[in-house]
């Protein structure tokens, strides 16, 4: 399962591109970083790859997944997760409901459902969390949260829009060991955008620096 760019651009209606056309092939467990300072494009080149651009940019360029060009297809039928900064758990659900949330349609019934969560919680350490709030775990907690329910919808890509930027040097450092072997493990490509090296670095796939075109 690879990820494919080949000459991505994004413009603003109809204006000049954001950022130079880019070429980008990620494999199977492999993490690719783009790197480059805020404002220039990062977050809305994920938006590309997944297919949420906002009214009013357009893209160019095109997009595979596993040999299949996903470039016109909705979110919905690309298959491709993606991750948040603030990682983006429902308040009004508990962790179990959120993680449940993010499940793929082919597991079905209540006790199937229930098992696939409570293994999700138990990888990301969060064993016996299901009931809890979001609101009282920690950083690094809410974090692994996310990931999990982005990888329980069975992704066949994922996309991480610099997830580890709210956490503190040593959770980030779990984390990002953390994101980095759940990736490998399940041999899915992976892209994010960061403005840290430190991310860049221990992502250890493809790796560029985005300017403004």
């Amino acid at each position: 399962m690879s990820l494919s760019l080949a000459g991505l651009a994004v413009r603003f209606r109809g204006g000049p591109p954001l950022f130079p056309p880019l070429d980008l092939e990620i494999a199977p467990g492999q993490m690719a970083a783009v790197m480059g300072p805020s404002g220039v494009g990062k977050s809305t080149l994920l938006d590309a790859v997944g297919g949420h651009l906002a009214h009013g940019f357009s893209c160019e360029g095109r997009v595979t997944l596993n040999g299949r060009d996903v470039t016109g297809l909705p979110p919905e039928a690309r298959r491709i997760g993606l991750v948040f900064q603030d990682a983006g758990l429902f308040p009004h659900l508990s962790v179990g409901d959120n993680l449940a949330f993010g499940l793929a349609r082919s597991v079905r019934g209540r006790a199937a459902r229930r098992a696939a969560v409570e293994r999700a919680l138990a990888q990301a350490g969060l064993e016996g969390m299901a009931a809890r709030d979001p609101a009282t775990l920690s950083g690094g907690q809410r974090a692994r949260a996310a990931l999990m329910r982005a990888l329980l919808a069975g992704p066949e890509a994922i996309l991480l829009d610099e997830p580890f930027s709210g956490l503190d040097t040593e959770r980030r450092s779990e984390m990002r060991a953390f994101t980095l072997d759940l990736i490998r493990r399940r041999a899915i490509p992976a892209l994010i955008v960061t403005h840290d090296p430190a991310d860049a670095e221990a992502a250890g796939g493809p790796r560029m620096t985005l300017s403004a075109a």
